[in-house]
């Protein structure tokens, strides 16, 4: 497997604007000699207005499939992941400095992590930074801490699933994203979190964009039938992997 990181993105067309400011910021990532990044740009559908969007660079991939929701397009991408880490950007989020050489460091040190997630800010419109309360101590996530916190908070997670970075072999051990019209990266993240330790760096590693056009902020994301059919089946196979005498590394559970 190459010494290769590989960032995954899913777009459509509302959000292929913003792919620009993700590039800056991926361009603008250091990595340790003999590492390097490649960008697999996957469009949500198959039209023609993503791809003028796509910067020209020899470090990236672009390819189109049909509409399925960013769980499909991501998982779609996988078919073109030829390193051993995945990190995932969404189209309108930003990396911050040194976010990939962080996460890269925290798995390459310790063979017992599976996945790293860091510290995300919302990014407003008028340009500035929000944080978020409760973010964890940099250091080892323990496999059920992220359950036990999401189902006793409302289903809300003390790590951001947007910005996970997670070893490929078990990404795709695990199926990829679950097939959810949406909360399908919180699923993944559960699931990671039932099979492997994970890991937190409280150091800023993501922009989080907020925009009227994005998939989270719209009426039927919030929606509390859907919203509690999602969390259900996303709770009950967490917990069920959690059953299972199978983690990562092999054996050990």
């Amino acid at each position: 497997m190459n010494r290769r990181i590989i960032v995954i993105t899913a777009v459509h067309a509302p959000s292929a604007r913003f792919l620009a400011d993700a590039y800056t910021s991926l361009c603008e990532q250091e990595l340790p000699a003999g590492w390097e990044w490649h960008w697999l740009i996957q469009e949500d559908g198959t039209t023609d207005r993503v791809a003028p969007h796509v910067p020209d660079d020899g470090r990236i991939t672009f390819k189109q499939g049909r509409p399925g929701g960013p769980g499909v397009a991501r998982t779609l991408a996988l078919a073109h992941a030829d390193g051993a880490y995945i990190k995932i950007l969404d189209a309108d989020d930003q990396l911050a400095p040194g976010a990939l050489a962080r996460d890269l460091a925290a798995l390459e040190t310790d063979r017992t992590i599976g996945w790293a997630t860091s510290r995300a800010l919302d990014l407003l419109p008028d340009g500035t930074t929000a944080g978020f309360p409760g973010d964890p101590e940099t250091g080892p996530i323990e496999r059920g801490e992220v359950l036990d916190h999401w189902a006793s908070h409302d289903y809300r997670a003390q790590v951001h699933p947007a910005t996970l970075f997670v070893r490929r072999e078990l990404l795709l051990a695990l199926g990829g994203w679950m097939a959810l019209p949406a909360s399908e990266d919180t699923g993944l993240l559960l699931a990671l979190d039932a099979t492997a330790r994970g890991w937190f760096t409280s150091e800023v590693g993501l922009l989080y964009r907020k925009w009227e056009g994005q998939m989270t902020g719209q009426a039927a994301h919030t929606g509390t039938a859907e919203r509690a059919a999602r969390m259900a089946v996303i709770e009950t196979r967490a917990r069920a992997l959690g059953r299972f005498a199978w983690g990562y590394p092999a054996g050990r559970h």
